[in-house]
């Protein structure tokens, strides 16, 4: 008796589920697409900036060597011009950075929005990296809370590094009378961080693909690109952007 013979043309419901399953895929891509930030070359600051936010800014180390911030306040392209900067003050138990003073007395001089960062190593105490930043580190009226730049573990467990980050970030806070910043990746923030660190602004890096950063909570600023040009520095230098209105921003400083 001769096999019967298997249609290679779906039936019916086949058609149905193949047609469900097409609908849904457009939607989930239609509905990514449409949620990604638009970006616009800008050729004056040498990078494509997203344009759907109002508040731009900088953040700056040694790296960037000696800057003409004047010129960096004054610079203005169409709607885009620099509203804060992020200006790394210590780093680990006893280091600071080299540039450290003179950013953070021009940069107030020029009129610009500024805070102050301290790198974090995973290994040392965070308590006393934390007594390294008081000691070099004084806040004004109308500055950005303090930041914590955590990005790399040197080993340690997790476990270790989660205490010293928060023994950090408690005697900052204390200090300060505000919840620091913490700076971080993506990935960095959901292998280490996640849950356990969510009540703290996020300042995030992401800056490979054109899209908003991969990060289920809620992130006030966004580091977009390493490469960007601002007037008055000669290197490249980061750039981010707020994620919210004047208000929001205003909201954000300290009293």
């Amino acid at each position: 008796m001769p096999k019967k013979k298997t249609s290679l043309v779906p039936g019916p419901k086949s058609l149905l589920s193949l047609l469900i399953l097409a609908v849904i895929g457009f939607g989930t891509w239609w509905w990514y697409k449409s949620t990604l930030p638009d970006f616009v070359r800008y050729d004056a600051f040498g990078i494509d900036i997203p344009t759907e936010f109002s508040i731009h800014g900088i953040d700056v180390s040694k790296y960037q060597d000696r800057i003409n911030w004047e010129a960096v306040k004054e610079m203005e392209v169409e709607d885009v011009r620099i509203g804060f900067v992020f200006i790394k003050a210590t780093e680990g138990l006893g280091n600071m950075d080299a540039c450290f003073r003179r950013n953070w007395e021009k940069s107030a001089e020029a009129g610009l929005p500024r805070g102050a960062y301290h790198f974090f190593l995973a290994p040392k105490s965070g308590a006393e990296q934390a007594e390294n930043f008081i000691r070099r580190v004084e806040l004004k009226r109308g500055d950005l809370p303090p930041v914590i730049d955590v990005e790399q573990s040197y080993g340690v467990s997790g476990d270790k590094l989660r205490t010293e980050v928060k023994a950090f970030l408690d005697r900052v806070e204390a200090h300060y009378g505000v919840k620091p910043i913490i700076y971080t990746n993506v990935d960095f923030y959901n292998r280490y961080l996640k849950d356990q660190f969510d009540q703290y602004p996020l300042w995030v890096a992401h800056y490979l693909r054109k899209d908003r950063p991969r990060i289920a909570r809620n992130w006030a600023f966004w580091q977009y690109s390493e490469s960007g040009n601002v007037n008055g520095i000669r290197p490249r230098v980061d750039f981010n952007v707020f994620n919210g209105d004047s208000t929001d921003f205003y909201n954000l400083l300290m009293e």
